[in-house]
């Protein structure tokens, strides 16, 4: 900016500095053209005739003639013998230190220069001038009218000009660059803001958020900056949570496992019953594992593969599986008819695992009921039990990790806990949820609520 605002005013000296020399060279035109003209046409006023002497010849132009404030106009005549040229005539007082009519010197190099027109450079200032030379008459000596203008004045206004351009630009440069210093300090403000709270995130805190103002791209970066926490967030929770679990349920087991172990004699039935006891509790290790490492994996986005699937199909392969897992009275509801996309092996997962805790809180012989129905575009798939139901207080509690209801904690199942937690991430897994609510006639129904998009 600095290097154009210098050029802008370079440019106004530039065309200034112009126009004053187009306007000099007009009026060193227009005098010289006006005595060229009198001499060629005029005629002496005491006899009526054309002018023969050059000295009256000039006196009677120049008496009739008013120089502008900066312009001499000057007649002269040679004079045999000597080399400075003789005044015929006294211009005007003009504002310079030296006029030319008072620098011999000079009048003398302009009256000998064979140019009609040229720039004289002196130590007291500029002169432009232009002559016309006037004819030799019967001996006498030779003459010129000569116009001398001095430029230095209105050189000096566009200078001045140039100056104060100069001064303006520089006050505009200072206020821009503040202007600009804030306003970037304004726009930058977010990206330091990402920077610090970058720096101050560690694995232990990563609850910091930048604040959102506005809806340009800064913002922009500053929301797609707190997502990104929140990603991390959640797969650093996924982490720990991950590693609390393992580490609280595997500890028993490991504890079971080793007490046993060196517990164990020579007698054979001992030993048959320790290896029994250590392969239920290294089976159960393995289950809780995998149990572990599928809700882990709930938190990638390729945990659920969506394809186009037959509602029907699928709601009749889990009643089918599910009819293996317990002598109840298993019944197929209802059947919605529908293709649908979804996951069929995790809905599958899901379904099963919610039969299996049907299962484990029911009796031999009680009712348990699958099915599948839409509604708009929503997909529901159900297990419904006829046990015990769900204490109130335990709704939400269940669907926790390693949590059980109060009501079913002395329930025959070998589960630790991570069953409904797998549903729940299935069913999140897919953009939906898992309901519960209570069977009619008496105990709980399990409800996979899918939204299914528009067509």
């Amino acid at each position: 900016m600095a290097v154009a605002l210098g050029s802008v005013a370079a440019t106004t000296r530039t065309i200034l500095l112009r126009d004053v020399d187009h306007r000099v060279n007009g009026l060193l035109a227009q005098e010289t053209g006006e005595f060229a003209n009198f001499e060629e046409r005029g005629l002496d006023p005491e006899n009526g005739r054309p002018f023969t002497d050059p000295h009256r010849l000039l006196y009677v132009f120049l008496e009739r003639q008013y120089a502008d404030p900066d312009e001499e106009l000057i007649g002269m005549v040679g004079r045999p013998g000597r080399q400075d040229p003789a005044q015929i005539h006294q211009p005007r007082r003009v504002p310079v230190a030296l006029p030319l009519h008072r620098d011999a010197e000079s009048r003398r190099r302009i009256f000998a220069s064979p140019d009609s027109s040229g720039t004289l450079r002196r130590p007291s200032g500029e002169i432009r001038w232009a002559k016309v030379p006037i004819a030799r008459h019967g001996g006498e000596p030779d003459a010129a009218f000569v116009v001398a203008f001095h430029p230095g004045r209105e050189q000096a206004g566009a200078d001045a000009v140039f100056r104060i351009l100069l001064a303006i630009s520089g006050v505009a440069l200072l206020l821009t660059t503040g202007i600009g210093w804030v306003v970037a300090g304004r726009i930058l403000h977010p990206v330091r803001l990402v920077r610090s709270t970058a720096e101050q995130l560690t694995e232990q805190d990563l609850t910091r958020r930048i604040p959102v103002r506005g809806h340009d791209d800064i913002a922009a970066l500053a929301e797609t900056f707190n997502a990104m926490l929140d990603r991390l967030e959640r797969a650093f929770a996924a982490q720990r949570r991950f590693v609390d679990d393992a580490g609280h349920e595997l500890r028993t087991p490991i504890t079971i496992v080793r007490g046993h172990l060196e517990l164990m004699g020579d007698d054979p039935a001992e030993r048959e019953e320790t290896v029994r006891l250590v392969t239920d509790e290294l089976d159960r290790m393995s289950r809780i594992v995998e149990d572990l490492l599928l809700l882990a994996k709930a938190e990638r986005p390729d945990f659920v593969t969506p394809e186009p699937v037959q509602l029907a199909e699928l709601t009749a392969d889990v009643y089918v599986k599910a009819r293996t897992l317990g002598a109840r009275d298993w019944q197929l509801a209802e059947v919605a008819d529908r293709e649908v996309p979804l996951d069929p092996q995790r809905i599958t997962q899901a379904m099963v695992q919610l039969a299996q805790n049907a299962v484990q809180h029911t009796a031999p012989g009680q009712t348990i009921r699958i099915g599948s129905r839409t509604d708009g575009h929503r997909v529901e798939l159900y297990v419904a039990d006829s046990g015990p139901g769900v204490q109130p207080q335990d709704r939400e509690l269940i669907f926790e990790r390693f949590r059980r209801g109060t009501a079913r904690r002395g329930a025959r199942g070998s589960g630790a806990g991570l069953g409904l937690s797998i549903v729940r991430a299935i069913a999140e897994g897919h953009g939906g949820r898992v309901d519960l609510t209570a069977t009619e006639g008496g105990g709980a129904t399990f409800v996979l609520t899918l939204e299914e998009a528009p067509a």
